[in-house]
């Protein structure tokens, strides 16, 4: 891509004249380690701050799941208490999705790459990208906090009558942590939404556009009309638990199933928010990774906003066992069957993208391959659940929990992972060591595969969720899946020690070491304050890998 004097397309020095450890003033070409601990306008430190936080709130969601696994490893509650164990259950999905896969795929990613990839110098609001940011760290200590109390016991879902009697003061906090952050998610869609339709460079074609940047657009479009539903219903359920009103309360009139309708109305479309921004990740990886043109651009760019759209419509397959009528589960089992449509089409596309090219197996590329096996797996035992005759009998055991963690570990932190790896050198602009990386995938694919594999044939035995004590007849199983927890827990230790070592000491990436063709690679590693002395032109499309017209060379870092 050439580069051209272009008017910028936001106003110039935004933060001049502020304090200097905000502002550009003191710092003309890059930021200081201490600005990432301000309140910074700056998308690509906020988006750094995301992932770390993101990052650390993992850590203590994994922590505790190692003590669920733990406790699952006998029959008995001879571990820890079965009150605490109902604490770590419902905190530990609550962190992992709210505050660990929701903030780092859309807040991390989308915000460092969303403006580089259409050739702006920042987001739309800047201050207001900021404020979503830190909505977050609030948000989680408040769920921490609620553990002086006794932490939420209700589970994730945080369904009435269970939530109403159960640790009030708790769960009051639980819901609060949950509106703040779904006030950031809104805030954060928002600006994506106004960033990527006014704010790419006029000579970038809608056809032109990276396909991370759809994903993030079908995800923002999905966030702003479904969070709000969310927090109505939590709203009215924090009316419930402290001043005295039936909204669902059923001894007084409430109705308990209003408020699933409200909770997965949000929160089925919440998966989506969740997979659709790794979505866009893979369609970057693959391309660059296996030096050849993306397969069925359009395809994979509409399918991400036909999700958004079918998505919408499939939230009461999480209630064909809560008293819905025949006709809503015929419905919405066909509408469930519609939705893998499209993510089929992106599945195909990545296979097709893959065959015959010149692969790197490189570490970005191993996770992502990794993903499109955990993600078929998760996939296929989604469609049978999908299917009212088959979910009623597996609804609540341990079929469903092999499946979800399928979907979203499987699915969205392994292409978390491949994200870091394939984005770091330009983050930091050093490279990440491939052996540690080699070694973080093996360990993250075994103990993915031995903790969640097994759960599909103790989900079928019958072994309900959520239980700490269970038949003797399940300890096998649940000891093999402890082992495998252990694994995957251990595999965070060498990717940490391979960021940090390699962010302090690791060999200098340049500015291009995957040879990428998308605008991101045009600028410096780390990328400067303003992104570009000068806004940089399109010529090509973003994935034109050996066209005659394109001049990419060797990359300059091999696998």
């Amino acid at each position: 891509m050439t580069k051209v004097e272009f008017p910028r397309n936001t106003p110039p020095d935004k933060n001049k004249g502020q304090n200097p450890v905000v502002g550009h003033a003191a710092h003309p070409t890059a930021w200081r380690w201490q600005d990432y601990f301000t309140f910074n306008v700056d998308h690509k430190v906020i988006g750094i701050q995301y992932l770390v936080t993101a990052f650390v709130f993992y850590i203590i969601g994994g922590l505790m799941a190692m003590a669920i696994r733990v406790e699952l490893s006998t029959p008995e509650a001879d571990f820890i208490d079965p009150n605490l164990y109902n604490a770590f259950m419902t905190n530990h999905g609550t962190i992992m999705i709210f505050l660990w896969i929701v903030p780092s795929a859309i807040g991390g990613f989308g915000n460092f790459l969303v403006p580089l990839m259409v050739g702006a110098r920042d987001m739309a609001f800047p201050k207001l990208n900021a404020i979503a940011f830190w909505l977050n760290p609030p948000a989680g200590l408040l769920l921490l906090a609620s553990f002086i109390f006794g932490g939420s016991q209700s589970g994730w879902t945080a369904y009435p009558p269970l939530s109403l009697v159960t640790a009030p003061i708790a769960q009051s906090m639980w819901v609060l942590a949950i509106v703040l952050v779904g006030t950031s998610s809104i805030l954060g869609s928002l600006n994506f939404v106004i960033t990527i339709l006014m704010m790419k460079v006029p000579s970038m074609k809608w056809d032109q556009l990276p396909l991370f940047c759809w994903a993030i657009l079908a995800t923002s479009v999905l966030a702003l009309v479904s969070t709000p539903v969310l927090a109505a219903g939590l709203v009215l359920l924090l009316f419930d638990l402290n001043f005295g009103t039936s909204f669902f309360k059923p001894d007084a009139g409430g109705n308990v199933v209003l408020y699933q309708h409200l909770f997965w109305f949000y929160s089925h479309p919440a998966v989506y928010l969740m997979i659709l921004p790794i979505f866009g990740i893979m369609s970057e990886v693959i391309p660059v990774h296996a030096r050849k043109p993306i397969f069925g651009y359009k395809a994979i760019a509409y399918s991400s906003l036909a999700i958004c759209v079918v998505g919408l419509f499939v939230w009461v397959h999480h209630m064909f066992t809560s008293g819905t009528p025949g006709w809503m589960r015929m419905f919405f089992t066909i509408s469930t069957l519609l939705v893998a449509v499209p993510t089929g089409v992106k599945i195909f596309g990545w296979v097709a993208t893959l065959w015959g090219g010149k692969i790197r197996f490189t570490s970005a590329m191993l996770f992502a391959i990794g993903l499109l096996s955990m993600f078929v797996m998760g996939g296929l035992s989604g469609v049978t659940m999908g299917t009212a005759p088959f979910d009623v009998h597996v609804h609540d055991t341990y079929y469903v929990v092999a499946h979800f963690h399928y979907v979203l570990f499987g699915g969205s932190v392994f292409g978390i992972y491949a994200g870091i790896y394939h984005w770091f050198p330009k983050m930091t602009g050093r490279m990440l060591n491939e052996t540690w990386g080699r070694i973080h995938f093996a360990l993250t694919f075994i103990g993915t595969n031995l903790t969640f594999l097994p759960m599909h044939e103790l989900g079928l035995q019958g072994m309900p969720r959520r239980v700490a004590m269970y038949d003797p007849q399940f300890i096998n199983l649940n000891q093999i899946c402890t082992f495998g927890s252990i694994i995957l827990g251990l595999s965070v230790i060498p990717f940490a020690y391979n960021v940090i070592q390699s962010w302090l000491k690791g060999p200098l990436a340049g500015d291009n070491p995957w040879q990428g063709l998308t605008l991101e690679w045009t600028t410096a590693s780390p990328p400067a304050i303003e992104n570009w002395e000068e806004l940089p032109v399109v010529t090509h499309g973003p994935y034109d890998y050996g066209h005659d017209h394109v001049p990419v060379g060797t990359p300059e870092v091999s696998a």
